[in-house]
């Protein structure tokens, strides 16, 4: 019988009243590894009680306490490194490099946090006015929460939960119930960092879980990665219930390729961005659009062998380029939208459909598939796959290929391969999305700066990581202060103001 995963309360893991479970798969093989327990709303309220009693406690632990645990979390996670990557692997399918890759990005959110008794520093003026000082504060807001996605079970519940912890929150996550394992030894490792019980508690479950969090008045702020359907729920939700939001949705991402580029290098930047972890990441690249019929047939000479020579196998494989996708329905999913752009009338050249491994046949596993000749009235292109598949788009001029990722409803990510300057600076500020690479196909910011796309792609006014998320988890105090030396008597009618 497959193991119960609990959920991690108070310091420890915790099985709750809900009778409800749902299974987790190993993607390389097809098994039910385990079985994850589903929070009910009283499971969910238990949680945020035992958050809120934490809390108050963590917020006045000083700064530099706050930033030495987390600099001993960072610790613990380099440590354990290769046996959360083993687990996060075989729970997604994503290859043993790129899962490590998964828990560096979050690891860097923690590295950043380090720095929080900076971070926290308010404002001062001294003599605003008339025997008056001037200040602010940043204090924490409270018990806060994430909902997390499943294709990054370490990195995004770090970039949530790693500043909202160091600014003295306290934190629900609610991750995916696809991976939820990395998860649950994330939040050990914070134990063992020295974090109070009680300030990091995850929470296992499925849509009634995430409503109970969104309609709960002790939750004061909600992060959100996902579609975007369900972003857009979730912030009008949380929203109407009072809470600070902020919503990350799916994506579309664009790689232009000029005439200029070099094309070795371009179409290596898009099998490593679009068939990376099977496709499934916000920031793949989906879509080429070469510049002029030249370009396309050049590009496309170089990407059928490179999609060709894939190396598709188990995720511990050492030698997969990618591996299986996260479950059998996500897979039929994919190939249901290759079926649909062969209706549409795109080109398909190479077709993985079909592709099967060979002593692993239950598993979820899926070859490369390549679109040539798509066009922007498609649902292959309007729509966002998530899976290995990448569709080339023939851009007539630059000013067209400009006009396609700044028209689409999705703004996460955009790239452009040129070794133009003039090009590339022109395009960098005129393109109407919220990331933008320069002969870098993933432009992930690094952790010190802020990740966020626009239009569909993203709902709230703050964006992740970077300065952002200090703003985000905090609430600003404003002070003005006088005391009472020298002081006229006499009452004042009128605004107070310096003069």
């Amino acid at each position: 019988m497959a193991s119960e995963i609990p959920h991690f309360i108070g310091g420890k893991r915790t099985s709750f009243t809900s009778k409800r479970f749902s299974d987790v798969f190993w993607p390389m093989t097809g098994e039910v590894a385990a079985r994850v327990n589903l929070a009910n709303g009283s499971d969910v309220r238990a949680a945020i009680a035992d958050a809120k009693a934490a809390q108050p406690g963590w917020a006045q632990t000083n700064p530099q306490r706050r930033a030495r645990v987390m600099m001993t979390f960072v610790q613990l996670i380099n440590r354990d490194m290769a046996k959360l990557a083993d687990i996060l692997s075989r729970e997604h399918g994503k290859t043993i490099a790129d899962a490590k890759g998964d828990i560096q990005r979050g690891l860097e959110v923690a590295e950043f946090a380090c720095g929080i008794p900076h971070l926290l520093k308010g404002e001062y003026t001294e003599g605003a006015g008339p025997g008056i000082d001037l200040y602010s504060l940043r204090q924490p807001l409270g018990v806060v929460a994430g909902i997390t996605p499943f294709n990054f079970p370490a990195m995004i519940p770090l970039w949530k939960a790693a500043p909202a912890i160091a600014c003295g929150n306290a934190f629900i996550l609610k991750p995916s119930e696809r991976a939820p394992s990395v998860p649950l030894m994330l939040a050990e490792l914070f134990i063992e960092a020295g974090l109070p019980p009680g300030v990091f508690n995850v929470v296992n479950g499925d849509k009634e879980a995430v409503d109970a969090i969104l309609d709960d008045p002790d939750i004061m702020a909600v992060g959100f990665v996902g579609s975007s359907d369900i972003a857009q729920y979730v912030y009008a939700r949380g929203a109407a219930s009072g809470k600070r939001v902020q919503c990350f949705g799916g994506a579309k991402n664009h790689m232009i390729v000029m005439p200029d580029a070099d094309m070795d290098l371009a179409a290596d930047a898009l099998i490593g961005a679009g068939y990376g972890s099977a496709g499934e990441r916000c920031m793949a690249i989906s879509v080429a659009v070469p510049v002029g019929e030249t370009t396309a047939d050049r590009l496309m000479a170089k990407l059928i062998p490179r999609v060709e020579s894939l190396k598709v196998g188990p995720s511990t494989s050492p030698d997969a380029d990618m591996g299986p996708l996260v479950t059998r329905e996500h897979l039929a999913k994919v190939c249901g939208y290759v079926d649909l752009g062969v209706k549409e009338g795109a080109e398909l050249v190479v077709d993985g459909r079909d592709f099967k491994l060979q002593g692993y046949e239950s598993g979820f596993y899926m070859g490369g598939c390549l679109f040539d000749r798509v066009t922007p009235d498609m649902r292959i292109y309007k729509e966002e796959i998530f899976g290995p598949v990448l569709s080339v788009v023939r851009a007539k001029n630059y000013d067209e290929a400009l006009r396609l990722p700044s028209e689409h409803e999705y703004g996460n990510g955009v790239a452009i391969f040129t070794r133009d300057g003039d090009a590339a600076r022109d395009f960098a500020a005129r393109v109407n999305v919220g990331m933008v690479g320069i002969n870098v196909p993933i432009p992930v910011p690094l952790a010190y700066y802020t990740f966020g796309g626009w239009k569909r792609s993203g709902f709230g006014d703050l964006n992740q990581h970077g300065p952002d998320a200090i703003r985000f988890y905090t609430k600003t105090k404003t002070i003005t202060s006088r005391w009472p030396s020298g002081i006229r008597s006499g009452a004042e009618f009128s605004i107070p103001t310096m003069k």
